[in-house]
């Protein structure tokens, strides 16, 4: 039976953790924290995740809280300009539906639903030190931890990493109490343009306490919506967000009348850099490790594919790791296993960069387009689950242009 250390207990780590075991793997997952420690932590994302990574935890039956979580069946778009007034408003349904489960409940009970199984867990963080000593007792390590010491194993790849700092300073609150979104009968996820000073997504979730709105604020560096240097408490983060919403995205401050934190760590201030790392990451002992999910592929939030793609990282390794049966796990091995990721992988890197930059009038008149014609809409809806398909219309102006001129306008 093959030995396999996956170090990392977040989606990526913990789904291909429980996927090897259900293939008679010999499985120990190296853990920071105990599940109760993750439980009573503070948020860790927004983890929205869309129909095709949440039709592979459907296949695995990793799928413990879809009947409780709300079900997202679209987009609510809405661009501003200037600064108060929504210019735009899309309703771009979802083919499936997006669902997004707090990670302290989700991580927490796939780390008990994997011991209870039968896999190994080891609460213990994990230096490069470390690392290097446990290499000699596996057949295959995995680094599937996206902070700390471990990341800095693997080189950045300049040739896919055009940023070399974050392009958005991140707030995130989860409140209960908003109100339902006006003339929508289901539940949508709502994601607003301020251009020239961000992003504001409002994302239904379930948290410990239930369901829940989780309110997101991407801010373009050194502007307005970048104001957490000061680390404020988490009350006033919620003010401070909610003065923000009144005077930028007031459609979506109406809603906040009554909205209040759902729990004392139900808020999260960061920023990512955007980078596209190396898979393979050599240790003193001159054996290799390799790294998953956003341990080598990290994009910024604004597009929401994080979870999405651990989910569909940890998919990919799976594969190759079943493939290779008997043989090593080699350098060559763990470039493979990768390339495979990075076909699909690509397709979100380039998307996220380019939704970094100020929208091109392309891209404006695709949503101008998908305001009156649904068919539109939903194929932008869509390429959140399908990031592939935006390299064929959206990030080009000759393809857009093509593509809305064969789409019949609707009356």
């Amino acid at each position: 039976m093959r030995k396999i250390l996956i170090v990392g207990s977040g989606q990526s780590g913990l789904q291909l953790a429980l996927t090897l075991l259900s293939h008679g793997y010999d499985v120990t997952v190296m853990s920071a924290r105990t599940p109760e420690e993750i439980r009573n932590g503070r948020v860790m994302s927004t983890q929205a995740m869309f129909d095709r990574a949440l039709q592979l935890e459907r296949s695995h039956q990793l799928n413990l809280w879809e009947a409780h979580a709300p079900k997202m069946r679209g987009l609510d778009i809405a661009l501003s300009a200037p600064p108060g007034t929504r210019a735009l408003r899309v309703n771009a349904p979802f083919e499936g539906c997006s669902q997004s489960v707090d990670q302290r409940i989700k991580m927490a009970g796939w780390l008990e639903l994997f011991e209870d199984k039968g896999g190994k867990v080891v609460i213990h963080g994990v230096t490069t030190a470390d690392l290097d000593g446990l290499t000699g007792l596996y057949d295959l390590v995995i680094v599937a931890a996206g902070r700390g010491e471990l990341v800095e194993l693997f080189d950045r790849n300049p040739e896919w990493s055009p940023y070399v700092k974050p392009q958005r300073a991140l707030s995130v609150v989860y409140v209960h109490g908003i109100a339902p979104r006006a003339g929508l009968d289901t539940p949508h996820m709502g994601f607003n343009a301020v251009p020239g000073f961000g992003e504001l997504f409002a994302i239904p979730a379930l948290t410990l306490s239930g369901p829940c709105e989780i309110l997101l604020l991407e801010g373009i560096p050194d502007g307005t919506f970048d104001c957490w240097d000061d680390r404020p408490t988490p009350t006033e983060q919620l003010r401070r967000m909610l003065d923000l919403m009144r005077q930028y995205v007031p459609w979506e401050y109406e809603r906040c009348e009554k909205v209040e934190l759902t729990d004392e760590g139900a808020r999260l201030i960061g920023a990512v850099t955007p980078v596209v790392r190396h898979p393979v990451g050599d240790l003193p002992s001159g054996r290799v490790v390799l790294g998953m999910a956003d341990v080598v592929v990290a994009n910024d939030p604004v597009t929401g594919q994080g979870s999405n793609g651990a989910a569909k990282c940890a998919e990919v390794y799976l594969d190759s790791i079943l493939e290779r049966e008997d043989r090593p796990f080699d350098r060559t091995w763990m470039q493979a296993a990768f390339d495979n990721y990075w076909v699909e992988a690509q397709h979100v890197t380039n998307w996220t960069n380019a939704m970094l930059q100020p929208l091109p009038e392309h891209v404006q008149r695709i949503l101008g387009t998908a305001a009156g014609n649904r068919t539109v809409a939903a194929r932008f809806a869509n390429g959140f689950s399908d990031p592939g398909d935006f390299q064929h219309w959206l990030l080009d102006p000759d393809k857009a242009a093509q593509y809305l001129a064969s789409v019949a306008p609707e009356g």
